[in-house]
């Protein structure tokens, strides 16, 4: 599989460590009255979707960014790959 790494131009998939689920990117407010039921769910509870599923990757050897990675999980076709510190955080206005 090859990642059109937005920094370092189409790389091959073994240059990237792969997180899992993009949704860890908005982390919950560990301030917030209801903080340990959101942690309990941010931590445990997680999609399986046979389909299309943003990741986060990370490019060590290369440009060593973190990326949202949005890919076909049947197919492995990957469809839009940004750079992670620009896609908006759930709960912010960015």
């Amino acid at each position: 599989m090859r990642i059109p790494c937005p920094f370092c131009g189409d790389r091959d998939s073994r240059e990237f460590t792969v997180l899992g689920d993009a949704t860890l990117i908005g982390r919950p407010d560990p301030s917030a009255p209801d903080a340990l039921a959101k942690f309990t769910v941010y931590l445990h509870e997680r999609d399986n979707p046979a389909g299309l599923h943003r990741e986060l990757w990370y490019h060590g050897p290369g440009c060593q960014s973190w990326l949202v990675v949005t890919r076909d999980t049947r197919t492995h076709r990957i469809d839009k790959v940004e750079a992670a510190r620009d896609v908006p955080r759930e709960g912010t206005s960015r």
